[in-house]
């Protein structure tokens, strides 16, 4: 006699979510997972799959109501309980691990209050079996130095470590649903694997089955079992993982798909020139902090780092997190202190320091240099139209009368996909695609020589960051600017660069044409990066196929 199948652990028939004042926002969504399941939701930036998740815990905005569909776990339909009754399902039974952990955690309440809260709220354990609880989480998310975590504040740790607490503080209570929602998002490829086959491996052995919610699909086909494609609130697709990657049935998944970066055919050689930009042995060290009793040591970031960049080239720079790379690019765009070594622009020495009073070389270099930053939300003044946060770049040209610095701006504003009409309104009102064409217009608005962009893609969904990336490219092939391209996101860097610096521990430890680089690493360091992430190979017959590097890490 067979035995019926298990009943799926979450069913979600119909879901249907919108303003209150009419407007649907999510429409008819219905999908299941099994227990011990891992199932992707994919899709672009405001296609509902953040707000779906957030429907299962109850955790929508006010201004949004759900207007239909039922939400069935494990047998009780989370729709018709009381809020007391959510409460004891919420943290307790599903987890969620938000998208930005440094919004997420309470920077007043140290790390050891934002753990225990779960425990005191859905267990019965003493304080020192609360402790021991943490303590063996903590170690078993890779923090050794566990009571210095459990009394240090979320601002002391870097990025990856802060999602590797929020992991903790969802895992605590054992629940048997994870709603991770892009849990790996700003972080390099070695944070990335470390993340996400920590948070898998914790869940294999409570047997929770995760929700994941990511815009990154080579790391959703390498680690769901299935997939569920939404568009507009709508979804569109699902099936088994490698199924649909193989045979996208409809469109909009195969745009999907189509706008994953991929290496274009060989750019022309362009470093016969002259360069732009040089940058000599190289040194930044930051002062140790002041004790009562003298001061800490010196903590030396870059060491003698190196490069040359010719006009009109992209070079990138790739490495962990810790690496120096932001760092190298704000201090040859003049925004940290160099300790040593030499940058030299169009052959001309740079101090290093800006004096007070600057010399001719030092501003014509803050002119013909200017910045992408990673996140333009917080680079851009909220108070600020984005006309006058653009035209701000213009106040020193002198070349520029000030009567026709409107029509540059909106010209500049026109040449990066967004017209004239949005000089008027304010960050808030743009998306994060729009944010950062605002961002590359500011950069451009004085047609600099060179550019340093900073992680300028990393928070985007596949296909902003495609048109982003396009945009880029014509505009440089349009004004003819260097870059500087710093970047944890390979498969762009393939896409985009001429060639590639791969740095560790403040050195520069390979460099050379990027599909050298990519194809015949040398150096130990540069191999384990490429092998860090998984790739999405074009199949001849249609579709894509999951593939690493140099062999999936761990196998024989």
């Amino acid at each position: 006699m067979t035995q019926s199948p298990l009943p799926p652990l979450l069913s979600v028939t119909g879901l249907t979510l919108g303003l209150r004042q009419g407007r649907t926002l999510v429409q008819d969504v219905s999908f299941s997972l099994a227990r011990g399941e891992v199932i992707g939701l994919v899709g672009e930036s405001g296609s509902g799959k953040t707000m779906a998740a957030r429907a299962l815990l109850n955790l929508l905005p006010p201004a949004i109501t759900r207007t239909g569909g039922t939400i069935t776990f494990d047998g009780h339909d989370l729709t018709t309980l009381d809020p007391v009754a959510m409460r004891r399902i919420r943290g307790a039974r599903i987890g969620m691990v938000f998208q930005e952990p440094m919004t997420s955690l309470n920077p007043a309440l140290p790390i050891r209050t934002q753990l225990e809260e779960g425990l005191i709220l859905h267990t019965t354990l003493s304080a020192p079996e609360r402790h021991q609880r943490m303590v063996d989480m903590l170690m078993r998310v890779g923090i050794a130095n566990t009571e210095y975590c459990l009394n240090a504040y979320p601002h002391q740790f870097s990025g990856g470590m802060r999602q590797r607490i929020m992991l903790a503080a969802a895992m605590l209570p054992r629940p048997d649903l994870l709603l991770a929602d892009e849990p790996t998002t700003a972080l390099d490829a070695f944070v990335q694997r470390e993340v996400l086959e920590l948070m898998l491996d914790l869940t294999r052995e409570n047997g929770t089955a995760v929700l994941m919610i990511s815009h990154d699909l080579s790391m959703v086909a390498r680690y769901t079992d299935r997939v569920v494609v939404m568009q507009q609130g709508v979804v569109v697709e699902q099936g088994p993982t490698q199924d649909l990657l193989l045979h996208p049935r409809h469109p909009y998944t195969r745009t999907l798909l189509d706008a994953l970066p991929r290496r274009p055919a060989p750019r022309p050689d362009k470093t016969a020139t002259p360069p732009l930009v040089e940058v000599r042995d190289l040194v930044v060290r930051y002062p140790g902090r002041r004790r009562l009793l003298g001061r800490d040591p010196d903590k030396q970031v870059l060491h003698d780092v190196s490069l040359t960049v010719h006009p009109g080239e992209t070079v990138a720079l790739v490495g962990g997190s810790g690496s120096g790379k932001t760092t190298l690019g704000r201090a040859i765009a003049g925004l940290t202190p160099v300790t040593a070594g030499s940058i030299r622009f169009r052959g001309a020495p740079l101090p290093h320091r800006p004096p007070f009073r600057q010399p001719r070389v030092w501003l014509d270099w803050r002119l013909d240099c200017q910045m992408v930053f990673q996140d333009p939300y917080s680079s851009l003044d909220p108070r600020m139209t984005i006309g006058a946060a653009v035209g701000e770049a213009l106040r020193h040209d002198r070349t520029l009368p000030a009567r026709n610095r409107q029509t540059r701006i909106d010209e500049i504003l026109t040449e990066v996909g967004l017209g004239a009409a949005y000089a008027g309104r304010y960050p808030h009102e743009l998306s994060g695609g729009q944010r950062q064409r605002v961002a590359i217009a500011r950069a451009l608005a004085r047609r600099p020589a060179f550019i340093v962009a900073d992680e300028p893609v990393s928070a985007l969904d596949m296909t902003v960051q495609k048109q982003i990336l396009d945009l880029f490219t014509q505009l440089q092939d349009h004004y003819g600017f260097a870059c500087l391209f710093i970047s944890h996101d390979l498969g762009v860097v393939e896409q985009i660069a001429d060639r590639v610096m791969v740095m560790h521990d403040g050195r520069i430890v390979e460099h050379g044409p990027c599909h050298t680089v990519f194809d015949s690493p040398q150096h130990p360091y540069t191999r384990q990066l490429l092998s860090a992430i998984p790739m999405l190979e074009p199949q001849p017959g249609g579709g894509l196929s999951l593939r690493w590097r140099y062999g999936e890490p761990g196998s024989a």
